[in-house]
């Protein structure tokens, strides 16, 4: 079974990586797509090819290996750079939302606005807040007392496994970090839920068909990433005093660290014309043409 999970996991892996990587380069490459919502879009699919290489190569390599063991330092290292890759991928796309929102419901005031300046800071921002953020809960759950079993039933240092390792059951602890989660998520859904209520309102109000259908067609995938990501996310770390079953955790993370980063790509290329044709001009036959 350990053979056939490598090579599932090593194909689904390729795969994202294959995926967020031509995103990444089509928009780098096309000069078409230099605008905001593709940059954007460029710097959302590099994050996804960070934070699934947190936790697949290692999940990879455990598959092989009889040996399953991580250090102390590098479980919390792993748990760090998870789930702050995780944060600064919720704020992306509360970033995209807000792109949407001027493209659409401020057409005409969107260059002023939406300035290089201010997309430069947005994408900074984007990388920045998740690591800076994420510092409280793993210094907090890293000083719990650690004297008693150290084996992780899950394949990656989850914050719910670890504090069940601690000798004592510290409610402080695990009351900010829900609490941490919930401020987060609840945050980020309810503004990118806002977002979109303001959007679909402005394009019910559109006297052309084609103009609302490629409006809803535009924000259709973000949408269908932001309900993937969000809605296993929210099941499992809003309230990690729930008692989720064991089984139940391991599928559920593997939904959003390994199945989300896959589709992703799918979900936007498919859906985009520009996508389509950028990719089919970087890696398809008009680059064979020019370099001939």
């Amino acid at each position: 079974m350990q053979l056939l999970f490598f090579g599932l996991f090593s194909v689904a892996y390729t795969l994202t990586l294959m995926g967020n990587a031509a995103i990444v380069c089509a928009v780098r490459w096309d000069q078409r797509l230099h605008t905001p919502m593709y940059i954007f879009l460029g710097n959302f699919s590099f994050l996804e090819i960070c934070y699934i290489s947190t936790t697949v190569p290692n999940m990879l390599a455990n598959f092989l290996s009889t040996n399953k063991s991580m250090s102390f330092v590098g479980c919390f290292t792993q748990f760090y750079f998870f789930f702050s890759f995780g944060c600064d991928e919720g704020f992306y796309l509360c970033i995209m939302a807000f792109d949407r929102y001027l493209a659409i419901c401020r057409p005409l005031h969107y260059p002023c606005i939406m300035t290089k300046e201010l997309y430069t800071g947005l994408i900074m921002f984007g990388w920045s807040c998740g690591f800076i953020l994420f510092l409280t809960p793993v210094v907090l759950i890293s000083q719990l007392p650690y004297c008693g079993p150290n084996i992780i039933n899950h394949f990656l240092c989850d914050p719910v496994p670890l504090m069940m390792l601690s000798c004592s059951e510290d409610t402080t602890t695990q009351l900010i970090y829900s609490a941490f989660n919930a401020v987060f998520m609840s945050g980020t859904f309810l503004f990118i839920l806002c977002s979109y209520a303001l959007v679909i309102l402005t394009v019910l109000q559109m006297p052309s068909a084609a103009s609302k259908r490629k409006a809803f067609s535009t924000c259709a995938s973000h949408l269908a990433v932001v309900f993937l990501f969000f809605g296993s996310v929210m099941v499992m770390y809003v309230s990690p005093g729930s008692g989720h079953p064991v089984r139940m955790q391991k599928i559920v993370t593997l939904f959003y660290s390994v199945i989300t980063p896959l589709c992703n790509p799918l979900i936007y290329s498919l859906r985009n014309k520009e996508m389509k044709a950028a990719l089919r001009k970087v890696f398809g036959s008009e680059r064979l043409v020019h370099k001939t």
